[in-house]
């Protein structure tokens, strides 16, 4: 997830050992040709190019029920078109530091080593068991369904569906797979769509915080990282394959930003995804596959001709002027190759914002997944979560570095568990407040 808002401003990791420490393995694991989408080897493009070379595209018959994309459209099993009006669960299964007030440890496994230096390490565990399973619950489905939005975007953190003790095996008992059945059930129950996005690729497909990485992309660095996330895939389409509620899969979130060396990684982008492409259609013909952008999900120029007969393509903004020049090129790449294209982030501004840059996507028939759905004291959300009586105490410790924390108060475990335990309870949606000039500004009414 990005934003240009100072509050979520993007940085990138203070290691100063991250090149050092993996030179060896990335010299001696990266290959010398890559595999495409059928399978055929395909040397790398050279730096400063995109991938324009001519695919077939692959043809997937899907079953019957599905969404697919036809033309420049989402459209129903009777072909009428699906409107894409949703949310993300952001901070569910892969937790930022600006939504727990954090101003400097922003990473999943940094907010985690804050809760763990404040309750201990078996409160904390405590803690996020209960955060997981209270943060996204059937009320939740079921307000989105009265209030008119018709999908959820999902995003996903590996560590929840591979081994941890061999991260290359899939890990049947994760956790993240029951809780994803479960909202699947509840989703299906309230006709509520949902698009699974890995937002935390094994090694970190963005190199910023929001991938959980060590501040480098290095999924495309390393072969045994690329070849987990295609494991992931295959996992994930092969227990989904036949679930309708499933609208699409977003296979990277934001992938390469703009801090990295994007002459060389941009040409690898697309042949990543055309090889998890296959992988997929290898057990799901079903579900359309989402292809997000570079750099913050902008830039379309790494694209090629479309490669699979049922792909969709995403783009993500924040604070850009309701004009038509903020889509114009993602609309030129539509209407060139007969695509959809997908609003996938957005938000994090002011409702009479919203509205202007919801109305602008809806005229040129993008639709959208606004972000986020629940947030910690805050007006830019759907729910807004009451920030617990001491929760700043606990903030302060997410606001500086680690080697100033033995020199702050520290509040007790006590009293950290107290905060906690608040905040889980305040999470709940019958206990949290709705924003509802926030969904007003989405062209829905909050009931």
């Amino acid at each position: 997830m990005v934003s240009t808002t100072l509050s979520r401003l993007k940085t990138r990791s203070r290691s100063g050992v991250i090149l050092a420490g993996l030179a060896a393995l990335l010299l001696a694991g990266a290959p010398a040709r890559a595999q495409n989408g059928a399978g055929v080897a395909a040397s790398p493009a050279p730096a400063g190019t995109s991938t324009q070379t001519v695919a077939t595209p692959v043809v997937a018959t899907p079953a019957a029920g599905f969404i697919r994309t036809e033309g420049t459209r989402f459209v129903r099993p009777d072909g009428s078109t699906f409107p894409v009006r949703g949310m993300s669960f952001g901070n569910w299964l892969l937790p930022e530091g600006y939504m727990f007030k954090f101003k400097v440890h922003r990473s999943p496994r940094e907010i985690e080593d804050v809760i763990s230096y404040l309750a201990g390490p078996e409160e904390a565990a405590r803690f996020w068991k209960a955060f997981r399973e209270v943060y996204i619950q059937e009320p939740d489905l079921a307000f989105m369904q009265a209030a008119g939005f018709t999908t959820v975007r999902i995003p996903l953190h590996w560590k929840f569906f591979l081994d941890p003790a061999d991260p290359s095996k899939v890990d049947p008992k994760g956790e993240g797979w029951a809780l994803i059945d479960r909202v699947l059930g509840w989703a299906k129950a309230h006709d509520i769509k949902v698009i699974l996005d890995i937002h935390a690729a094994p090694g970190g497909q963005t190199g910023v915080n929001h991938d959980d990485g060590v501040g480098y992309p290095l999924t495309f660095y390393v072969p045994e990282f690329q070849r987990r996330t295609i494991t992931l895939w295959r996992a994930i389409a092969e227990r989904y394959r036949d679930e309708t509620t499933v609208m699409a899969y977003d296979l990277l979130n934001e992938p390469i930003s703009p801090y990295h060396d994007t002459d060389y990684l941009n040409p690898r982008l697309e042949p990543l995804y055309q090889r998890i492409a296959a992988a997929i259609r290898a057990v799901d013909p079903n579900h359309p596959i989402i292809l997000a952008a570079a750099q913050w999900s902008t830039n379309f120029g790494v694209f090629g001709p479309p490669f699979d007969d049922n792909l969709a393509y995403t783009y993500h903004k924040f604070w850009a002027s309701p004009e038509r020049r903020e889509v114009q090129d993602y609309v030129n790449f539509a209407n060139r190759w007969g695509v959809p294209i997908f609003l996938g982030e957005t938000g994090e501004l002011t409702d009479e914002w919203n509205a202007k840059y919801r109305a602008m996507n809806e005229r040129f028939g993008i639709g959208w997944s606004f972000w986020t759905f629940k947030n910690l004291d805050s007006r830019s959300t759907v729910v807004s979560i009451t920030k617990p009586e001491g929760w700043d105490a606990i903030a302060a410790f997410g606001s500086a570095p680690r080697d100033e924390w033995a020199t702050m108060p520290k509040p007790s475990r006590e009293a950290v568990k107290a905060t906690l335990d608040a905040y889980i309870e305040n999470a709940k949606f019958a206990n949290a407040t709705v924003n509802r000039g926030y969904v007003a500004s989405l062209g829905l009414e909050a009931p």
